[in-house]
């Protein structure tokens, strides 16, 4: 049984654009491996309403695929341990 989700996932833009590329290209491949990728929306860099981390800007990608019930949960739990990644959200549609 596969489900629909999107992704959103807010990186850091203070190690630079390597870094932020790495970040991207990670995640992307986390979620094309284990589901479908539907849509990749990228609004790039915007201000956070409030400073994570003493960051005042992040970068946003908003993810929709179709993936097993048990990856929601492994995507979070990679994105929460990976330096570079202020905030992440994974939504059932």
């Amino acid at each position: 049984m596969v489900n629909k989700y999107e992704a959103a996932l807010v990186y850091s833009v203070a190690n630079g654009d390597e870094a932020l590329e790495a970040l991207k290209t990670k995640f992307a491949d986390l979620i094309a491996k284990n589901g479908t990728v539907e849509n990749v929306d990228d609004w790039g860099k915007r201000r956070l309403a409030y400073a994570i981390d003493d960051e005042p800007e992040g970068y946003y990608v908003f993810t929709t695929f179709t993936a097993e019930p048990e990856f929601p949960a492994e995507l979070e739990r990679v994105a929460k341990i990976t330096d570079g990644v202020l905030r992440v959200l994974v939504i059932k549609k």
